[in-house]
């Protein structure tokens, strides 16, 4: 009886050992590659949106060239996103800008 519960332990343990090995080696897929990031230089600054009767914070991100957009939801008391831009696609998108 011991040394069926020995093998049967000793095989568990050489199967998860396989699925270890197969998690490992297999790439990473794309959207978990790992992306080299600058440490982003922030600037912010309050002001009105075109839309809504609430003040916003605009976020600049001048490192990474991202610019995102918060005002401050006072039912549940926390700051939510209104607007994101990608800085360096709108230069793309328009150079003589």
């Amino acid at each position: 009886m011991r040394s069926r519960q020995t093998r049967a332990l000793v095989a568990l343990n050489a199967g998860l050992l396989v699925v270890l090995a197969l998690v490992t080696a297999v790439p990473r897929a794309g959207a978990q590659a790992e992306v080299r990031r600058p440490p982003g230089t922030y600037t912010l600054v309050g002001g009105e949106p075109a839309a809504g009767n609430a003040n916003a914070v605009y976020v600049l991100d001048a490192s990474n060239r991202e610019l995102i957009v918060l005002r401050w939801n006072n039912p549940n008391n926390q700051l939510e996103g209104v607007g994101y831009r990608d800085l360096r696609a709108d230069a793309i998108a328009e150079p003589n800008r």
